[in-house]
């Protein structure tokens, strides 16, 4: 048996690949690239929410962001350290990150303009990456599949943060139910387009599928979102806006409208209304924590020599 088939064989049967196994260059690349775009969303999604724990209207709202915003530096150092098991450095994927040549989700691209859009990304935000992330603890690569476990564990929680906080709003005055449909009607359609391209136009779907680094596909995900989603809109009494949303009983599913791709591919290519502040925020950031990951790495050589 070939390498290669002795590879496919270990996908077959579900059983994980792990960072000593041999495994096709395609799928070591594949894995970095996604992995690599994974932690970068979360560090660079730590931003839209990040400006508001200055202004969360209380010291409990204050709190709540302060931990999840912590716990997205987390997510990136869990999969962080996974890229770095398939034999790239860190520094070297932020350097990548910072020239241009590493994506990360298009949602955090767009502005977060009120108290509301806090409440909308923990709702559709999160709610769309758990949609997205669950079947990741079934990756057929061990490292990602295990730190997505915790991961997913603690977006749901994020999730149900952001619901709790749209459902103040909307049970509080009209003012209030008002800014938290502006929320809904500014983030649905990016959330939306987070599950990435319709599978025709996905280079990647069918290889990683072949290849279980992912199970379920684009299309599919997004209708598992609408599905999920609309109750809970309803639930919140507010609209989605989209006209051509209508439950199709036939199918079993709801029927959505057509999403603006070339939206998606505007802000996928770096021209969307926040591209270049997050971009330079977290050039700045990197440059400036440089002293702190000095003393870091000199510490660390001088624990090592007291060991040895």
């Amino acid at each position: 048996m070939s390498p290669e088939e002795r590879f496919q064989a270990i996908v077959d049967a579900e059983e994980k690949i792990e960072p000593t196994d041999w495994m096709p260059d395609g799928y070591r690349k594949t894995l970095v690239r996604q992995i690599a775009q994974h932690a970068h969303s979360e560090v660079i999604g730590m931003q839209p929410e990040g400006n508001w724990i200055t202004r969360a209207p209380s010291l409990h709202r204050k709190a709540i962001l302060m931990a999840k915003v912590q716990d997205e530096a987390g997510h990136g150092l869990y999969l962080y350290s996974a890229a770095e098991t398939l034999g790239v450095e860190r520094n070297d994927l932020q350097e990548l990150l910072h020239l241009g040549k590493h994506k990360y989700s298009s949602i955090f691209n767009y502005p977060t303009l009120s108290w509301a859009d806090i409440g909308a990304i923990g709702w559709l935000v999160d709610g769309a990456a758990i949609t997205n992330q669950v079947m990741l603890t079934r990756c057929s690569y061990g490292p990602y599949a295990r730190a997505m476990v915790r991961i997913c564990k603690e977006e749901s929680f994020h999730q149900r943060q952001g619901y709790e906080l749209l459902l103040r709003l909307c049970r509080g005055t009209d003012q209030q139910k008002a800014m938290a449909q502006d929320a809904l009607d500014r983030w649905w359609w990016p959330s939306l387009m987070m599950f990435g391209p319709v599978d025709s136009d996905s280079p990647h779907t069918e290889q990683s599928m072949a290849w279980k680094i992912k199970r379920v596909s684009n299309d599919d995900l997004r209708q598992q979102f609408v599905d999920m989603t609309v109750p809970q809109a309803d639930y919140l009494g507010l609209e989605v806006p989209d006209p051509d949303l209508r439950w199709n009983e036939e199918r079993g599913h709801y029927d959505f409208g057509e999403i603006d791709w070339g939206e998606f591919w505007r802000v996928v290519q770096g021209n969307g209304p926040m591209n270049r502040d997050r971009i330079e925020h977290k050039t700045r950031a990197w440059d400036e924590g440089a002293w702190v990951r000095k003393a870091a790495g000199a510490h660390a050589a001088k624990r090592a020599r007291r060991v040895a």
